[in-house]
């Protein structure tokens, strides 16, 4: 088992430094309360420092050869898989999810991103366009063309529910392009990230590239989303957050992509196979306790296997195991601190106060205060808070529905857009039912299916800006447009 690092430090301009203030926050094991250790509490210098490293390096590494770039990437990805139990252990012990999720599906998932976009780094390519310009010179020709180029300098901010793949997700793409990176990660949950510095050395990304800085969002964080000579903040947790950092960014007009809040809706039709779409909705809810954006936790049922379905969803509830991340036989841990806990518990509260029946969990348990027990809220509303707002915890409301154009309505009755699935064996309403609700990700018969390849990101005040896929390392260039007489 991993020991971690007791005093931890942040990575500026390839040194490992401690805040200039000398100031330190710490850092708790969610399950048990106890301190794991400290981690620099970064100010607005230690910023400035870090984004003075990323600027200088940033241009001789845009100017690296791309298949250098993608020979590095490919590295990191290496590196990252050799020490993938070290890794898994960590994000168990700091963020609390069980062991199993970060070592089958988190960890490989930011390989992955890294794998992806070493291919994408030597396929950024402009294009020649043909002008319509009648009045160049007599004699001459006109040539126009099109070169791609890095944004520059990009501040990283990631949040605390699944650290290392999120940064995975921001970091591969902006280093495909060429651009430099400011990793702030969760004050609650910075140790991968430091160890992923460390691993990112050894693969020989040159100094000043990619820098970390920790401590408190409020501090250092939106010293980062307004800093002058930062291009670019690329972002991921909630909608109020991403307002935030929206206002911050005006001060230059630095480019931002936001992947904010979810309310993600579980459609399951009446020809649904149950046998699949009972534990895939459980799943889409219980999954790292719920602390997922795309977590599916408002449920339709269609009336004819409402009951069925209701039924099934508190017995997978009810069986699933909690205990500490480094349990192996842990299938789900706490939530990541006692104030979310203490968040979340006034969520079922208030679906209580309101009229709604808790059909499964509902209870606060845990030496911290931080187990939330798989929750099923069955009789509630379209009005109630519990179906409105980003619970972000294990909390499942399900509702009733009769036809089609009743689901489409109650899918789409929602301020976000991160994602849904639709349960199904309808080729028509799979069709139908994808192409009307309006989300950035639709899945059929299946949820939280991730993939390097396949964007990511929401509609409406879900965000904007995708990460993974091509389409996230298109939003870390910039056009250029050449136009010539020849």
């Amino acid at each position: 088992m991993l020991d971690a690092p007791k005093a931890a430090r942040m990575l500026i301009g390839g040194q490992w430094v401690d805040a200039a203030d000398g100031a330190v926050v710490e850092t708790l094991d969610p399950a048990s309360g106890k301190i794991i250790g400290t981690i620099p509490d970064a100010s607005a210098s230690d910023v400035d420092a870090a984004v003075a490293a990323a600027r200088k390096a940033q241009g001789p590494w845009a100017a690296t050869p791309p298949a250098e770039r993608a020979r590095i990437l490919w590295k990191i990805a290496d590196l990252i898989e050799a020490n993938i139990d070290e890794l898994s252990e960590l994000e168990a012990l700091d963020q609390g999810k069980p062991l199993y999720v970060a070592r089958w599906a988190e960890i490989p998932g930011a390989v992955g991103q890294f794998r992806f976009f070493a291919g994408q780094a030597m396929a950024i390519e402009g294009q020649t366009i043909t002008p319509s310009i009648t009045y160049q010179p007599q004699g001459k020709e006109m040539r126009a063309w099109t070169v791609r180029e890095a944004v520059g300098v990009v501040a990283a901010i990631v949040p605390w529910n699944s650290p290392l793949v999120l940064t995975a997700m921001k970091l591969a793409p902006a280093f495909a392009a060429g651009c430099a990176v400011v990793l702030k990660p969760a004050e609650d949950t910075s140790l991968s990230a430091i160890r992923l510095g460390e691993l990112i050395q050894e693969a020989g990304l040159p100094d000043g590239v990619f820098n970390v800085i920790t401590g408190r969002g409020a501090i250092s964080g939106a010293a980062l989303a307004s800093h002058h000579d930062v291009d670019k903040v690329a972002f991921t947790g909630s909608t109020a957050t991403g307002r935030a950092i929206l206002d911050a960014s005006k001060g230059n007009l630095k480019r931002v992509s936001l992947e904010l809040g979810g309310k993600s809706p579980v459609v399951i039709m009446g020809d649904a196979d149950l046998n699949l779409a009972i534990p895939g909705a459980a799943n889409a809810i219980f999954f790292n306790a719920g602390q997922v954006c795309v977590a599916g936790s408002r449920s339709y049922v269609h009336a004819s296997v409402y009951d069925q379905v209701v039924e099934g969803l508190a017995a997978y509830a009810g069986g699933l195991k909690l205990g500490h991340g480094l349990d192996p036989a842990t299938q789900m841990g706490p939530l990541v601190n006692a104030r979310q806990a203490e968040r979340v518990s006034g969520f079922i509260a208030g679906a209580r106060s309101e009229g709604a029946a808790i059909v499964a969990g509902g209870e606060r348990l845990g030496p911290a205060g931080t187990f939330i027990t798989p929750t099923v809220v069955a009789n509630v509303t379209a009005s109630m808070e519990i179906v409105r707002e980003e619970v972000f915890g294990p909390v499942l409301a399900v509702q009733k529905f009769d036809d089609v154009e009743e689901v489409v309505a109650m899918a789409n009755d929602s301020v976000y857009g991160l994602a849904a699935s639709v349960w199904t064996e309808s080729l028509s309403h799979a069709h139908r039912l994808s192409s009307r609700i309006k989300a950035g990700t639709v899945w059929i018969n299946c949820h939280s299916m991730y993939d390097a390849s396949l964007p990511i990101g929401g509609v409406k005040q879900s965000g904007y800006g995708r990460d993974s896929g091509r389409e996230a390392l298109e939003s870390y260039l910039e056009t250029k447009t050449i136009c010539a007489v020849v």
